[in-house]
Parts: structure tokens; sequence; C-alpha cells
């Protein structure tokens, strides 16, 4: 079970990853697969910016993300 969830969340790491990507590079919205990636990704990304503001014009929220979900993926090992 543990590493089911070890998967799960690498595999969520990486769809944030290229989510962050294709932010930069101003990709339709309306894009079957991007419209799935903010599906996926945006509420929690929305629920961290509410904690974390952005710096400088930066969104930091993809970052504290990955950095949660990487210490919770370590800790299950």
């Amino acid at each position: 079970m543990a590493s089911l969830l070890r998967t799960l969340i690498e595999i969520y790491i990486w769809l944030v990853i290229i989510r962050v990507v294709l932010s930069w590079l101003n990709i339709d919205t309306q894009n079957g697969f991007v419209k799935f990636l903010s599906d996926i990704t945006d509420p929690v990304l929305a629920k961290i910016r509410e904690v974390v503001p952005a710096i400088g014009g930066f969104d930091l929220s993809p970052l504290v993300l990955i950095i949660a979900l990487s210490i919770v993926r370590n800790l299950l090992y």
C-alpha cells in the first residue's frame, strides 16, 4: 500500500511540474490535457496560495506543494 501511495505522490509531483512549465508557455487552457492538469492541481495550489502569498510576482505555491509532497513521499520509505 505504501508503494502505491509513493507512486501516486510521484505522479502528482510530475503533473504539478508539467502544469508549471505549460503555464510558462502560455498554452491554451481549453486544451484537454492542460484543462485536466488545471482541474487536478489548481484546487490544491489555491489552498496553498491562501497561506503563501506570491513574492515579487512569483507564485511559490507549486514549489511549496512539491516540497511537502516530497517530504511525505520520503516518510513513506
